[in-house]
């Protein structure tokens, strides 16, 4: 993982080298600010591998940036370039009078190899991800994509959930990004789709929807594990899908909804203890979605081997990792991942 800050350098060299060495040689484009405002800027940056495509995440002061027909001519990219807009909105001009509003939260997609220009709306600098995706025939699947501008996918439409999903995915930490270099390939398909450039019913759409799908339906189990009703009928509900295809999605992982539900409280129960020192055991376990104090110690001791006290005052090194396998014995669930009626048949997980 490469990392670089301008905290190491001069007040006055620091907008000099980002525009020379993370500008142009690294990015092919332009960078421009107004002289007064240059000894007050600041910026980060990382740069992970994942698979052949590179993830990068930027934070910096505001500043206009283009990539001009000469940047393209001196650093050429036959690359798909999706970004990610955390925070910092603006104005992505693509030529011939076509000026988009690009607004926090929002997905960019396009290729590389073309001139766009970006104004900033604010002055209080911005927050982005991006994820640079070298182009093979087989990733496209023979689609026309050299002349994709970089356009923001719409926002509330469905496939860019599933998009927005996997790259949230891949970034809640940047630095274990290379083990989703399965997952690029369908990320870059599902972009494609959602511009108008695949068509849906290829065997391949129909994997990169099933993952997908299936980042989407954690995200939404990560978000409301608080919960106690939180139900697989809910989750189908909100993403559009049967409560048939739900349950397919965790076949081929071969941990049903139930216990990627119940691993990730647990998981976020453990995090607390050790965390917050000063919340009783019985708060965790409810806010976490467990509504059953019997139930959470029991599940608990079943994957971690321990009680949760005895975790809480383990030193934060030693915390064990959890255990998915252990789940299913607690909560025994049918095929499908329906958690069976029987001693725990109050409990919904």
């Amino acid at each position: 993982m490469l990392t670089f800050s301008t905290d190491a350098l001069r007040p006055q060299d620091r907008f000099e080298h980002w525009c020379d060495v993370r500008g142009k040689s690294l990015f092919g484009v332009t960078i421009e600010l107004e002289r007064d405002k240059r000894p007050e800027f600041r910026g980060r940056f990382s740069a992970t591998p994942v698979g052949d495509a590179v993830l990068a995440e930027m934070s910096a002061s505001s500043y206009r940036v283009s990539r001009t027909s000469t940047d393209i001519a001196r650093v050429p990219s036959n690359s798909l370039q999706l970004a990610w807009q955390v925070r910092g909105p603006g104005h992505l001009n693509i030529g011939r009078d076509r000026v988009h509003f690009v607004r926090n939260g929002d997905l960019v997609f396009g290729h590389s190899n073309l001139p766009y220009f970006s104004t900033p709306e604010r002055t209080d600098g911005f927050h982005f991800f991006s994820l640079k995706i070298p182009v093979t025939s087989e990733l496209v699947l023979g689609a026309r994509i050299e002349d994709a501008p970089p356009v923001a996918l719409a926002r509330d439409a469905g496939l860019t959930r599933l998009v927005g999903a996997m790259f949230r995915s891949m970034t809640r930490d940047p630095a274990q990004a290379g083990q989703f270099a399965g997952e690029v390939t369908h990320m870059a398909r599902l972009a494609l789709l959602a511009r108008g450039r695949l068509r849906p019913r290829q065997d391949e759409i129909r994997a990169a929807l099933h993952a997908g799908y299936l980042h989407a339906v954690r995200e939404i189990l990560l978000r409301d594990l608080h919960r106690a009703s939180l139900t697989p009928a809910a989750v189908a509900t909100e993403l559009g899908i049967s409560l048939r295809q739900l349950h397919a999605l965790f076949e081929p992982t071969g941990l049903s909804f139930a216990r990627t539900l119940t691993a990730a409280r647990l998981k976020e129960a453990k995090r607390l203890l050790s965390s917050m020192q000063d919340r009783g055991i019985d708060e965790i376990a409810f806010s976490c979605g467990f509504d059953s104090i019997a139930t959470f110690y029991r599940v608990f001791r079943a994957t971690y081997g321990m009680t949760p006290g005895d975790a809480r005052r383990l030193p934060s090194q030693d915390q064990l990792e959890h255990d998915p396998e252990k789940c299913e014995a607690v909560f025994p669930c049918d095929k499908r991942g329906t958690r069976l009626r029987g001693d725990h048949a109050r409990t919904r997980i």
